[in-house]
């Protein structure tokens, strides 16, 4: 059929052409125009100004290239949920927010201010050339022209005049900043006592009724629910698969190893010492000639005793990062020195001392001492190396044509994989798989595009093959369903086991919430009975020593004004905890500091008074988002 259609390529043109027509005609132009305006519709709005889809997408894309700039092995499907789109918009619309005060306030900032802020600011010394100007390839790199970055640079300033004034006016008094940190920072000195499930579990045999009524519970049903799966078939094509199918010759494989030679040699290093003589090239020539008479006395001491040459560089070498050492350079690679130094020393033979080598630095005299490197790794010692670039190298260049093949195999002959197996010699494999991959798997089956297809209708219900999926750079995979299996509730004999161990769990924890409840309240009762309790130990916000937030809450929310006190606090895992307070104490002065706690207090106070003015602002000039938020974030508080 493809075929057909490729040898008949204008024949087909003309049909469409003939399809299309009457429908311009029938709908109009204006619903043609209309299905294309989502782009352009307004998502959001400031000032009268709306936001459109274009624009959104355009701010996601930046965020999501931010990210990935600032962390490269960030995974991208988590830069792509609904949650981190909203928070685009939203970025997207207190910027617009910010524009359209700094417009009504007539907030400007003029050339001569933006001048000085770039050559002086150290945020922008990756952007400068060593004479003050813009660096155009760095900015080329960011997608900016030079004109480009100057309005953006002056946009942001304007819009920092915005808010500065309100951030910056946050104001953190003495007594103010104590109280805050003592409250927050407290030390309480505690004892525990733990009451853990797993101390009453051996003790609890639930009947069967029990396990039943348990299992029945509706609140239980999604801890036994059997998740949606289906049995599948499935080919990968990639190239691995590929390399098995590629055939070199002897030949070959010597060819690509002449034709890399260096890539199988190790690097030359030279090791050198040397005495330095200070002068500049531009220094007036009597300067000059001085110092050339110092260097050549020295020189004529070292070859009339070489053995002198480390302890003449240590009196004598005006190069203080190596003079100490005796002129010691240790070893070092083609390249890494000035070129009329690197090219003497790479010249010599190993214990020959120069003449003398004149550099930007001034005159040197150099002592090769140490050679390594260089060597070439026999063919027969790199031949399996050698194999496998080859072999995929070779397979790279097949799998472009065999991705081809793939794709139009497993949607031309639909019912079935063996025909692509077979041509491009696959093996069909077998798999159960969920619409969600289970957590910490790998390979091409935790694809979501592949799963999205497997779940899908074609798949589903006209058992067709999925399409050739790119699941990775270089590997596609095309799947079919040999058996779907809904969503059910199993029996119960087939989950018994799972049943009984959480249902012990569940009467353990409120056995031991039952004797942690009756300790607490002996405790109140008689507060110095201290029979069980660990050794006393201080916590803090900033030190917990292993409590769980809840505990350390509950510690340090204690009422302490009679002492002591106990609290007490069921745990996750089951366990009940009593807590006995026994001291309060000051803050640590070591954790932070009055300095350093001033400044976070206004800090924390400029976040909030800016926040509540950019709220303001917003209700203002009537900013507003007109899409729905995603659930999670329309629920977060």
């Amino acid at each position: 059929m493809f075929d057909f259609v490729r040898q008949h390529n204008r024949l087909f043109q003309f049909i469409l052409l003939i399809l299309i027509l009457p429908s311009f005609a029938f709908v109009g132009m204006q619903g043609y125009t209309s299905m294309m305006g989502g782009a352009n519709a307004g998502v959001a709005s400031v000032d009268g100004r709306k936001i459109t889809q274009a624009e959104w997408d355009a701010a996601h894309r930046e965020q999501s290239e931010r990210i990935r700039r600032q962390n490269p092995n960030v995974d991208a499907k988590l830069l792509d949920t609904p949650q981190v789109r909203q928070q685009a918009l939203e970025g997207l619309l207190t910027e617009r927010t910010l524009q359209a005060a700094a417009a009504h306030q007539h907030f400007t900032v003029g050339d001569d201010r933006l001048a000085v802020l770039f050559k002086n600011d150290p945020e922008f010394a990756f952007l400068r050339n060593p004479d003050g100007t813009v660096n155009k390839a760095v900015l080329a790199a960011q997608g900016m022209s030079s004109a480009m970055f100057v309005e953006r640079l002056r946009q942001d300033l304007s819009v920092r005049q915005v808010t500065q004034g309100v951030e910056s006016s946050a104001l953190a008094g003495a007594a103010s900043v104590k109280l805050a940190f003592d409250s927050l920072l407290q030390q309480r000195e505690v004892q525990l006592q733990r009451f853990d499930a797993k101390d009453f579990a051996a003790k609890i045999n639930p009947s069967d009724a029990e396990l039943d009524a348990f299992y029945k519970e509706p609140a239980n049903a999604a801890k036994f629910q059997l998740p949606e799966s289906a049995q599948i078939q499935y080919v990968v094509l990639d190239l691995e698969a590929l390399k098995k199918d590629v055939s070199f010759t002897e030949e070959d494989l010597r060819k690509y190893y002449d034709e890399n030679a260096s890539r199988y040699s190790v690097p030359e290093e030279r090791r050198a010492s040397h005495i330095l003589i200070k002068v500049e090239r531009n220094a007036p020539a009597d300067v000059r000639a001085k110092a050339k008479a110092k260097a050549e006395e020295l020189l004529a001491q070292v070859r009339k005793n070489p053995a002198s040459f480390a302890e003449l560089a240590k009196k004598n070498s005006q190069d203080e990062g190596s003079a100490a050492s005796g002129g010691d350079l240790d070893f070092f690679g083609r390249g890494a020195m000035v070129k009329e130094f690197d090219s003497a020393v790479f010249a010599m033979k190993q214990g020959e001392i120069s003449n003398l080598v004149e550099t930007d630095f001034g005159y040197h005299i150099i002592e090769l001492t140490g050679v390594r490197g260089g060597e070439k790794k026999s063919f027969d010692a790199v031949r399996a190396e050698i194999e496998g670039e080859v072999r995929k190298q070779l397979a790279q260049r097949k799998y472009a044509e065999a991705a081809e093949q793939f794709g139009n195999m497993v949607y031309e002959q639909s019912d079935t994989l063996q025909p692509v197996a077979d041509k491009l010699k696959l093996q069909i494999q077998t798999a159960t798989v969920q619409r969600q991959p289970a957590p910490g798997a790998v390979g091409p089956l935790v694809s979501p595009k592949l799963l999205e297809a497997v779940f899908g209708v074609d798949a589903l219900r006209n058992k067709r093959n999925t399409e050739a999926v790119e699941t990775a750079p270089n590997q596609m995979v095309s799947a079919r369903v040999t058996q779907y299996n809904p969503a059910r509730m199993p029996a119960l004999a087939d989950v018994k086991d799972k049943v009984r161990t959480l249902l012990v769990a569940k009467l353990a924890a409120e056995q031991a919430r039952k004797a942690g409840e009756a300790r607490l309240a002996a405790l109140k009762a008689k507060a110095d009975d201290l029979a069980g309790f660990d050794a006393p130990f201080v916590v803090s916000r900033a030190q917990a020593h292993g409590l769980t937030r809840a505990q350390l809450e509950a510690v340090l929310g204690a009422d302490a004004s009679k002492l002591p006190q106990a609290v007490g606090v069921a745990s996750d895992d089951g366990a009940y905890v009593v807590a006995r307070i026994a001291k309060v104490l000051p803050r640590d002065p070591a954790i932070v500091d009055d300095k350093r706690a001033a400044q976070q207090y206004a800090a924390a106070w400029a976040r909030v008074e800016g926040a509540a003015y950019m709220a303001a602002l917003k209700s203002q000039y009537k900013a507003a988002i007109k899409v729905a938020a995603p659930a999670s974030s329309a629920s977060a508080p």
